[in-house]
């Protein structure tokens, strides 16, 4: 059985990888996300950091499939990544509040064995209903991280997990960053042998 390595340190992408009941192990890269020129296009940020972590992480192997993601947000023309303070999530959240935005994942997999590669982004649209000031502070005071709900990105287990009344496309990867479907169907157009 090849052993697979996924280059993360997300504790979130790490526990639903698990619900599938395949042997892997997780490893951070030291990519630098802030890097100059960096495309200001979700579909291609993201592509394009899954693609530097998983080849940094594979640089310290010779076999196995490693499996490289990189996540963002996107309303309005702006890229929405993890805020800085509770302010910036709160106005974040003010602003999505009634409206649709986008969650992009870009998923970048390295086979060593066989040097097939398969690069992907994956899209879900979540539409959110009309959020009161106090139920948005409701939620900041018990996630005092803002690691919720297009923040970083896991909306459960707080009041968040009520902000989205529709979800289109992968849930897998909203909730968690990681679409778990995708995955495994890319794993086996790689050669990975699901048993």
């Amino acid at each position: 059985m090849q052993k697979i390595i996924l280059a993360t340190t997300s504790p979130y992408r790490q526990e639903a990888f698990g619900f599938l009941d395949l042997d892997f192990i997780a490893e951070g890269s030291n990519v630098d996300e802030k890097f100059e020129g960096r495309p200001d296009n979700p579909e291609k940020l993201v592509k394009h950091l899954a693609k530097l972590k998983a080849e940094s992480v594979a640089s310290s192997h010779k076999e196995g499939i490693v499996i490289g993601f990189d996540s963002v947000g996107w309303f309005e023309g702006e890229i929405l990544e993890k805020p800085e303070s509770k302010d910036e999530a709160f106005d974040r959240l003010k602003k999505l509040s009634g409206n649709n935005f986008q969650f992009y994942t870009g998923i970048h997999i390295i086979n060593l064995d066989n040097d097939k590669i398969i690069s992907e982004v994956s899209t879900t649209d979540i539409a959110t209903r009309e959020l009161d000031d106090s139920e948005i502070k409701k939620y900041l005071n018990q996630d005092e991280k803002y690691v919720t709900y297009a923040l970083g990105f896991d909306p459960w287990g707080y009041y968040s997990s009520t902000f989205a009344k529709e979800i289109k496309g992968s849930y897998n990867n909203f909730l968690r960053g990681i679409p778990l479907e995708k995955i495994v169907e890319l794993l086996k157009e790689i050669g990975y042998e699901i048993n």
